[in-house]
C-alpha cells in the first residue's frame, strides 16, 4: 500500500508520499513514489504514484518515452494542466489495459491511480487525482488537498489546518504530521519519506527532503506532536461531574504544561529552513536528484 498527498496553496504546492511497496511479517521493500518532470523552462510537474508496482512504473516509463518523441503526445504538447491530467490519464488507461490483458488468467490487481500536479506557465499551480479508470479530479477551496492510497489516517489534521491561506512551510509541516499519523495507525505505509515543496512560478523544486525513520527532524517533528496532543487532550472541557484534584484540598489541578526538553509548538513557530537540519542529514534536491 502507500500513502501520498498533495496540497496546493496560494504561494505553491506541497507534495509528500511514502515509499512502502509491500508489508509483511518477512518481507518489507521500499520504492520511490515521487517522479519529477521539468521537459521545459517554464513548466514542472510531479506525479505521485499508487496501486500496483508495475502498472506505475511502465506509467511513468511511458511518459518519460513519449517525452523523447516529439512527434507524439507528451507533456511538452499540453498548453494547460488539466490538458496534461487529460494526457497523464489516458497514458495510465492505456498501460492499466496491457496489465490486465498480461495478466488477466492470474487475476491480479493491475489498478493504480495517481496525482499529477503542476505549473505551466503563468496560470496558477493545480493538482489532479487520477483514478484506475481514468477519469480525474481536481482539488477546491473547500479541500485543497488531494490523496491517494490509505487516506483515512491522515485526513483529520488536513481538514482542520489547511486552506488556500495556508503558507507553504505550515503546508509543509502539515504533510508531514499527516503522513507521520498514517505511519503510527497503518503498517502498510513505511519511511523513506519523500517531501518536495514547489514555490509558485519558480519552475524547480525548491525544497526536497528524503526523510528516513531515524532523520532528527521527523523525530523532533514527532515528539513535538505527540506531547503537543496530549497536552491538549489534559485541557479539555471537565465533563459536568468531574473535578481534576490539585494538592489534595479539591482545587482544580493546573492544566499539563510540555516537557522543557521539547516544548509544544517549537516546530509550529519556527519556519521549514530554520527547522532544516544541516546538509548532511537532510540533503536537498541537489545531492540526491530526482526520484
Amino acid at each position: 500500500m502507500t500513502y501520498c498527498v498533495a496540497i496546493t496553496v496560494n504561494d505553491g504546492l506541497v507534495l509528500c508520499s511514502d515509499s512502502r511497496t509491500n508489508a509483511g511479517a518477512d518481507m518489507l521493500y521500499t520504492h520511490g513514489k515521487m517522479h519529477t518532470f521539468h521537459p521545459s523552462p517554464d513548466r514542472f510537474f510531479v506525479v505521485m504514484t499508487a496501486g500496483n508496482l508495475a502498472t506505475t512504473q511502465s506509467i511513468i516509463s511511458r511518459i518519460e518515452y513519449d517525452l523523447e518523441n516529439p512527434e507524439i503526445p507528451n507533456l511538452l504538447g499540453c498548453p494547460k494542466m488539466y490538458d496534461v491530467a487529460r494526457y497523464v490519464s489516458q497514458v495510465s488507461r492505456d498501460e492499466h489495459a496491457r496489465a490486465q490483458s498480461d495478466t488477466a488468467s492470474a487475476g491480479v490487481d493491475t489498478s493504480a491511480s495517481l496525482i499529477l500536479a503542476g505549473q505551466i506557465g503563468s496560470v496558477a499551480p493545480a493538482a489532479y487525482l487520477i483514478y484506475s479508470a481514468g477519469n480525474f479530479i481536481t482539488d477546491s477551496d473547500e479541500t485543497p488537498f488531494l490523496q491517494i492510497g490509505e487516506s483515512k489516517y491522515g485526513k483529520p489534521i488536513l481538514d482542520r489546518i489547511v486552506t488556500r491561506d495556508t503558507t507553504l512551510e505550515d503546508a509543509a509541516r502539515c504533510a508531514l504530521v499527516s503522513m507521520d499519523s498514517t505511519i503510527r495507525s497503518n503498517a502498510t505505509v513505511g519511511p523513506p519519506i519523500d517531501l518536495l515543496v514547489y514555490e509558485r512560478d519558480t519552475f524547480e523544486s525548491d525544497h526536497y527532503l528524503h526523510l528516513t525513520d531515524d532523520d532528527d527532524y521527523l523525530r523532533a517533528l514527532r515528539q513535538s506532536w505527540n506531547e503537543s496532543l496530549k497536552v491538549s487532550f489534559a485541557n479539555l472541557p471537565l465533563l459536568h461531574w468531574e473535578q481534576r484534584t490539585g494538592g489534595g484540598n479539591g482545587e482544580a489541578a493546573p492544566p499539563l504544561q510540555p516537557s522543557p526538553q521539547q516544548p509544544a509548538g517549537m516546530i509550529q513557530n519556527q519556519t521549514f529552513e530554520e527547522l532544516s537540519p544541516p546538509d548532511n542529514i537532510l540533503p536537498m534536491i541537489n545531492d540526491v536528484g530526482y526520484k
